[in-house]
């Protein structure tokens, strides 16, 4: 057989079921490439319709490079081209394997299979964050790579020759020829509109699958039933929520647009997020089709506007009937600009759960997610998510799209995709773990190796961490396996994975790279030095060695039980050095642990809880979560306590600046537990407040004077007391310090936001939490000075 016939083989095997198969070319990475051009012109495929994601530029069809394979989403090609000899990265696998079409043909170029995984590419390099080199990185993640290619159906593998001379040469070595003489594919039911539709016929009949016409029709749920005069709407029922859930290529973002369409078509405001706007072409896309069939203007053209509306300076496509479709990024559209009828979340496993929860405050939504995939970790929309959603008492609707749109059910590359990014990794089911304690437990160190020798405690592993964080990628699986500066720890019950967290190594820099970050050089991989160096201007930020908990993760099933805790409490023991544990990092000195995250209320106190203090908050916003982040540290050496003690320091400093400027928006329950995190060395014994700065608090207290007459001292007390918490504040006191005294709002603003009855009874209010303030921090003279009033009481 020759790589000519074998081509026309797999084509006509692809084509006969409407699946695809995978051509591993392996060898020389000039001669893979001109192998790789052969096959796909003997197997009659589309110049025009094939793709190369490669480094090199020498292609007759179109090349889109390595870094920039996102540009393929939603995209249909008959051929795409997976150059790994320069960089083989695994989101790239992962973006671009679900947009080859039936029929089709996913060719992927390697060197020679078994000594790939010693080799080190462009994206090695990603991985060998300072002070370790790309010859620190593994290489194992290609190794299981490499192990899937070669057990798994539909996949050819064919070994090129450096003489290789042509389609028919003799210097191809088949080794698999990924045949599997599959039944031919079935005709696909054309959709038919529902009996009981209320979008045009014509919505449905755009439809690809049965699935996806049945996911339009339950989307006619979030009409915006108040403006229908045919329906009778109970002023009390709250606004409908449909959850579409499918894996990748199922047609779900499709449906959405048809169903946005059909939305603007009868005048209703559409408002459309995504984590990233070009995430939302497909909605455009198909809604502007809906639109222009039934005879529409577009914002930025007339009839029939052109492609330049999906531009990000056109974000919106409007109907003659007056509705629209709009995008607006995640924080933004959580506050529902424009009060729109209706609002489609897409990939929304891709966003926090604490943005999701905003929405359903609002009008009727759609929360349209992948259930599998790089997008997001639709685990963990289902785990955390739902139960928000039951919580809201909205009527939910929920459709899956099972039937994929490019290729048949069934597909083998779909399936290798999946088991080689291990995109469908789940935890433990529950009934295995629901009996886990901390009495039952064993902390472990998983090693790349441990998790390699066992398929089963690597797919647990690695579906906890997917809960963990609310975007995870086929990348991050090559990091867990590959990255030197990452190591895990977790608790099994009985073998299964309940609990887990994955570390970072940071810190430890030379001289010169401290030198290059504190110049505005960016450093990989170094979260908490970067920002203390750079950021910060702490030239010193770099030398101590931390820990980074980049995530932690405990199974719902056990959640609550105290397990998270009791994983940190271990760790820390651990690599304090008095644990008594065998895997002590070679003995290599930990001066601290640290973490960076998005920063709510609830963890907040949950990382204070476990010893951690609050040494700094972001003063911008995620563009994704719309959160502000904190970073927090644990020291384990003096070294470690000294680094954390003068960043708290400052923290407290810069505090009444950052709040009064790029702060001054921030949940006051955000500032409320950040502070109350701060380590408590960082309050100075005294506190520096004059004679006459007491006077006008304990005038404030009893009613009299203003806030205005001496800001600085009362700004000075409430640091203190929202430090150490030492007056036994209730928590709208201490809100009404954070909004009124750290952020300087108007009194009317500040009643407002706190619910107060009148904004006379908020300045009350804040006199009596200046009381106890007294009481507890009050100079003699000032304790003298509130008798004053007494006597008149």
């Amino acid at each position: 057989m020759t790589l000519a016939s074998l081509a026309i083989d797999l084509r006509a095997e692809a084509d006969r079921a409407n699946e695809r198969r995978l051509l591993v070319l392996t060898g020389d990475a000039d001669a893979t490439r001109r192998a790789a051009v052969d096959a796909i012109e003997e197997a009659d495929l589309s110049i025009p319709d094939c793709t190369a994601i490669s480094a090199a530029d020498d292609w007759p069809f179109e090349r889109v490079g390595p870094r920039h394979s996102r540009e393929l989403l939603g995209r249909t090609q008959q051929a795409i081209v997976l150059d790994g000899h320069d960089e083989c990265s695994p989101n790239a696998i992962g973006r671009t394997v679900g947009a080859v079409d039936g029929g089709g043909l996913y060719v992927l170029l390697a060197p020679d299979l078994d000594s790939w995984s010693d080799r080190r590419d462009a994206f090695d390099e990603t991985l060998a964050v300072p002070p370790f080199g790309v010859d620190d990185v593994s290489g194992q993640f290609r190794g299981r790579l490499v192990e899937t290619l070669r057990a798994h159906p539909g996949v050819a593998i064919c070994e090129i020759g450096n003489d290789y001379a042509g389609p028919e040469s003799e210097t191809v070595e088949i080794r698999d020829d990924g045949r599997t003489d599959p039944y031919p594919a079935r005709p696909r039911e054309t959709p038919e509109p529902p009996e009981d539709a209320v979008f045009g016929d014509d919505i449905y009949r755009a439809c690809k699958t049965t699935d996806q016409a049945e996911a339009v029709h339950e989307l006619e749920a979030i009409r915006n039933r108040e403006s229908d005069p045919a329906v009778v709407v109970d002023e009390d029922d709250d606004p409908p929520a449909v959850v579409v859930e499918a894996d990748r290529g199922r047609g779900k973002s499709s449906a959405a647009g048809l169903a946005a369409g059909a939305l603007a078509r009868e005048g209703r405001d559409v408002l459309v997020t995504a984590p990233e706007r070009r995430g939302a072409d497909e909605i455009f896309a198909r809604a502007r089709e809906r639109l222009a069939a039934a005879g529409t203007r577009s914002a930025g053209g007339g009839e029939g506007a052109t492609d330049a509306l999906l531009a990000d300076s056109a974000n919106a496509v409007d109907a003659e009937s007056g509705g629209c479709v709009r995008f607006a990024r995640p924080p933004e559209a959580a506050d529902l600009p424009g009060d729109p009828d209706a609002v489609f979340v897409d990939e929304a496993a891709a966003l926090p759960v604490s943005l999701l929860e905003r929405f359903l405050d609002g009008p009727p939504v759609a929360f349209c997610t992948t259930v599998h995939g790089y997008e997001g970790a639709g685990r963990s929309f289902d785990v955390r998510f739902r139960g928000s959603l039951a919580e809201s008492e909205r009527e939910v609707v929920d459709v899956r799209l099972d039937e994929p749109i490019r290729y048949a059910a069934g597909d083998p590359v779909e399936s290798w995709a999946f088991r080689a990014l291990l995109l469908d990794a789940r935890p433990p089911v529950e009934q295995l773990v629901a009996d886990a304690t901390p009495e039952t437990v064993s902390y472990e160190e998983l090693t790349p190796e441990d998790l390699l020798a066992d398929e089963h405690l690597l797919r647990e592993a690695f579906g906890l961490l997917v809960l963990a964080h609310y975007r995870t990628e086929p990348d991050d699986l090559a990091r867990l396996l590959d990255a030197p500066n990452l190591t895990c720890r977790a608790l099994l019950h009985e073998g299964r994975v309940v609990s887990i967290a994955l570390l970072a190594r940071e810190g430890g820099l030379n001289e010169g790279t401290r030198e290059r970050v504190y110049r505005g050089d960016r450093v990989r991989g170094n979260m908490l030095p970067d920002v203390f160096t750079s950021q910060l201007r702490d030239f010193d930020g770099g030398v101590p060695v931390g820990y980074r908990v980049m995530r932690i993760a405990t199974h719902h099933a056990v959640r609550s039980g105290g397990l998270g805790s009791m994983l940190l409490s271990e760790i820390e023991s651990e690599f304090a050095g008095d644990g008594g544990h065998e895997a002590d990092l070679q003995g290599e000195r930990v001066d601290y642990l640290g973490v960076g995250y998005g920063a709510t209320p609830e963890l907040l106190d949950f990382w204070r809880e476990n010893g951690y203090g609050t040494v700094h908050l972001s003063t911008t916003r995620n563009d994704t979560s719309g959160e502000h982040s904190a970073l927090m540290v644990r020291p384990l050496t003096q070294e470690g306590a000294d680094l954390a003690a003068r960043h708290a320091t400052w923290f407290r400093e810069r505090t009444p600046g950052v709040l009064t400027g790029p702060l001054s928006d921030v949940d006051p329950d955000v500032v409320r537990r950040a502070l109350r995190a701060v380590d408590d060395s960082a309050v100075p014994e005294e506190l520096g407040l004059s004679e006459r700065d007491w006077r006008v608090v304990v005038d404030a207290a009893n009613g009299m004077g203003s806030y205005h007459a001496a800001p600085a001292a009362f700004s000075e007390l409430a640091l203190r007391e929202l430090i150490l918490g030492n007056a036994g504040l209730a928590p709208s006191a201490e809100r009404l310090l954070v909004e009124k005294v750290l952020q300087n709002r108007e009194w009317d603003a500040v009643a407002a936001d706190l619910d107060r009855v009148s904004t006379r009874m908020t300045m009350r209010a804040f006199g009596d939490a200046c009381e106890p303030l007294v009481e507890v921090y009050g100079t003699e003279a000032a304790k003298e000075h509130r008798e004053y009033w007494e006597r008149d009481d």
